[in-house]
C-alpha cells in the first residue's frame, strides 16, 4: 500500500499517463466503443498480471475479485461510469480533437467539489476553492478558439460529459471502494466496462487493423492498466479533490505530446492558463506534503 507521499508522487505519474491517452485517441482509427472495449480487455490482463506478481514477490496473496459480492452495487456504478467516462472522451478525441477533449475532462475536479460539498456535506476548505477557481480560469485561458456551431463544441460537451463521469467515479472509489484492494477495485471495474460494451461492439471486431490492435494494447496495459491501478492507490491517502486537481494537469501533457508529436505549438494564453493550473497544482501538492509531514513527526 502506497503512503501518502508515494500517492502523491503516483498521482503526478498518472496525469501524464492520462495526456498521453487523448494522443492514442486521435491515432487510433477504430471507433470509440472498440477502443474502450479494447483498453478494458488490456488492461484486465495488465491487472492480474501485476496482481501475480506482487502476490510471488512476498505481498499478501489476493483472491481474484472476491469483494464484489460485499460492494456488488459501487462495483457496477463505478464500472458504468468508467465504460461512459472513456467513451465519451474518445468521442470527444474523434469530434473535437485532443485539445478540446482533453479540456472538457479536466472539468471534473469540479464536479467532485460540488458532488463532496453539494451532495456529500463534506467540507469544502477556502484553499480549495481558490485553487479549483484558478484551474477554472487556467482552462478558460487555454481553451481554443473556435465558433459554437462547428464541431468543437460539440467535442466540448463530450468532453464535459466524460469529465463528470470521472467525477463520480472518483468519489465512489474513495467512499465506498477505499478499504477493496486497488487491484480488485480496477481490475473489476475494467472487467465491467468490457462486458457492458461486448454485446455492442462484436459485429465490428474484424474490422479491426493489426495497428490499431497494437496501440489499444499498448492504450490498456501502460495507460490503463497501470495508470488506474496508481489512481485508486492514491485515493487511499488523498482526497478526491487534492487528486483531481493534479489530474487536471492532463491538459498539459497532451499539448505537450501534440506540441512534441504533431508540432502544434501553444500560444502564449494557452501558456499563461498553464501557468496558472500549474500554481494550483504545486500548492496542492505543498498541502498534502506539509500534512504527511506533520503526520510523522
Amino acid at each position: 500500500m502506497l503512503n501518502r507521499l508515494q500517492s502523491l508522487f503516483a498521482i503526478h505519474f498518472v496525469a501524464i499517463l492520462f495526456g498521453a491517452t487523448g494522443i492514442f485517441g486521435a491515432i487510433i482509427q477504430a471507433d470509440a466503443w472498440m477502443i474502450t472495449l479494447g483498453r478494458a480487455f488490456f488492461a484486465v490482463l495488465t491487472l492480474v498480471a501485476l496482481s501475480r506478481m506482487f502476490s510471488t514477490l512476498g505481498g499478501k496473496r489476493l483472491h481474484t475479485f472476491d469483494s464484489w459480492r460485499t460492494h456488488l452495487g459501487a462495483f457496477v456504478l463505478s464500472g458504468a461510469m468508467l465504460a461512459l467516462h472513456w467513451v465519451t472522451f474518445f468521442y470527444s478525441v474523434k469530434i473535437g480533437g485532443v485539445a478540446v477533449a482533453t479540456l472538457g475532462f479536466a472539468s471534473f475536479p469540479a464536479f467532485i467539489t460540488l458532488i463532496e460539498a453539494l451532495l456529500l456535506r463534506e467540507k469544502v476548505g477556502r484553499a480549495e476553492w481558490l485553487r479549483l477557481l484558478l484551474v477554472s480560469l487556467g482552462l478558460v485561458l487555454i481553451t481554443p478558439s473556435f465558433e459554437w456551431s462547428d464541431q468543437g463544441t460539440e467535442g466540448l460537451v463530450w468532453g464535459i460529459l466524460s469529465g463528470a463521469a470521472f467525477g463520480v467515479l472518483a468519489v465512489l472509489n474513495r467512499r465506498q471502494l477505499r478499504h477493496v484492494n486497488a487491484f480488485q477495485v480496477a481490475g473489476i471495474q475494467n472487467a465491467l466496462v468490457f462486458l457492458f460494451l461486448l454485446p455492442w461492439v462484436i459485429p465490428s471486431l474484424g474490422q479491426v487493423s493489426a495497428s490499431d490492435w497494437w496501440l489499444i494494447a499498448a492504450l490498456g496495459v501502460i495507460c490503463t492498466g497501470l495508470a488506474h491501478w496508481l489512481f485508486v492507490s492514491s485515493l487511499r491517502q488523498l482526497p478526491a479533490r487534492t487528486a483531481g486537481l493534479v489530474v487536471a494537469s492532463e491538459p498539459l501533457y497532451a499539448i505537450l505530446f501534440a506540441w512534441m508529436l504533431f508540432s502544434q505549438v501553444p500560444s502564449g494564453r494557452m501558456l499563461c492558463g498553464a501557468a496558472l493550473m500549474m500554481a494550483a497544482i504545486f500548492s496542492a501538492s505543498l498541502a498534502v506534503r506539509g500534512r504527511s509531514a506533520q503526520m510523522t513527526t
